[in-house]
């Protein structure tokens, strides 16, 4: 394209995406009562299309730059400088498809809304994902999704002398690339897994042998959304940008942890997986297929130090052994009935046997 024609489409595109980040504010009625479209508009009044929109917008390949979208939204405001306000409009937009359906920290909420109602550029500054310089806006969905507040788990001391010497990329897969192993595996060395109550799905912890890992909602455009998040961070590896693999490191993470349709529905019974999928193998099947040949390196990732503390107390053959005891003798009230009653006839055995012993050794005089 000549230089006329790509800024022409640079134009008409980023007017688009403009209109449809104002006018879908409150749930679209923007576009009727105050931008002034038909309630018949094939494309501002059909939800349905709306939900396509939202979907191809959120392309790696689809991004305007964000610095174009801001100029086009300064000229239309009078002020050419104004930067901020679109990437607010954006997390709006885009907070559809957010993997969770846990709501906003009020506190997250509260600073998002004020920065999008006053119409400033310095009122974005308290929204914390949002406060540094932007690509696009599949760069602003990252930072939402990762906003600051709890820190993910630092890689342990032990680990960075391993990380500085090696600095090798590998690609991931199940031979090379192991966080823990799968849910199974886990539950017979005694590691649970509980829904951990936070909007942010990303933030896994682990306490003394209870993996809490937040809800995240699977559904049609889940996995479209991952590859596209997944791809941005490949593409951008080696730049400073806040948390930098986070969402490869949770898809690597999860896949590990999903091994077959036993495992999806064990988190399902958790309440940790939701999915409107067809079946718990199909969900799987994404996790397992998300980070085929992606280039990663597990000492370099938000979870290394989770991991370890998982693998530390997997290795704990104490572990393994009450989780054995527990499956087997205490899965169900019968079974702990027969055990009462076979450890309460042991005893007597054991007292009636003392007491001959005893008998024979000192008998009564």
């Amino acid at each position: 394209m000549q230089g006329n024609e790509l800024a022409e489409c640079m134009v008409l595109d980023g007017t688009f995406v403009l209109e449809l980040f104002r006018g879908a504010l409150d749930g679209g009625k923007r576009f009727v009562d105050d931008l002034g479209y038909s309630r018949h508009d094939p494309i501002f009044a059909m939800r349905g299309a709306m939900h396509a929109i939202r979907n191809d917008m959120i392309l790696l390949e689809n991004q305007i730059p964000l610095f174009v979208l801001d100029l086009l939204l300064g000229l239309q405001l009078g002020n050419p400088e104004q930067t901020g306000l679109v990437a607010s409009f954006a997390v709006r937009f885009f907070d559809p498809l957010m993997p969770t359906d846990e709501p906003l920290l009020r506190k997250d909420r509260s600073k998002l809304e004020s920065s999008v109602s006053t119409g400033e550029a310095a009122a974005t500054a308290a929204f914390d994902p949002l406060s540094g310089p932007m690509l696009h806006c599949l760069d602003v969905f990252r930072r939402s999704l990762l906003r600051a507040g709890l820190q993910p788990t630092p890689p342990p001391p032990a680990r960075l002398w391993l990380k500085k010497w090696s600095g090798l990329r590998r690609v991931a897969d199940k031979r090379r690339q192991q966080f823990v192993h799968c849910v199974s595996e886990l539950r017979e060395a005694g590691i649970r897994c509980r829904r951990r109550n936070t909007d942010r799905f990303w933030d896994i912890k682990f306490d003394n042998g209870v993996l809490q890992i937040p809800r995240i909602l699977i559904h049609d455009g889940t996995k479209s959304l991952f590859l596209n998040l997944i791809a941005f961070e490949q593409c951008h590896m080696d730049i400073a940008t806040p948390g930098g693999n986070n969402i490869t490191s949770y898809a690597i993470f999860m896949d590990n942890l999903i091994n077959s349709a036993d495992d999806v529905r064990y988190l399902h019974d958790r309440g940790i997986i939701e999915h409107w999928l067809g079946s718990d193998a199909e969900v799987a099947d994404l996790f397992n297929r998300l980070c085929l040949e992606v280039v990663f390196d597990i000492n370099d990732s938000y979870l290394s130090g989770l991991s370890d503390q998982v693998n530390r107390y997997y290795d704990h053959k104490w572990s393994t052994w009450v989780a054995s005891l527990k499956h087997n003798y205490f899965s169900n009230p019968w079974a702990i009935v027969s055990v009462v009653a076979g450890v309460f006839l042991l005893l007597l055995t054991m007292t009636q046997t003392f007491y001959s012993t005893y008998s024979y050794y000192r008998p009564m005089k």
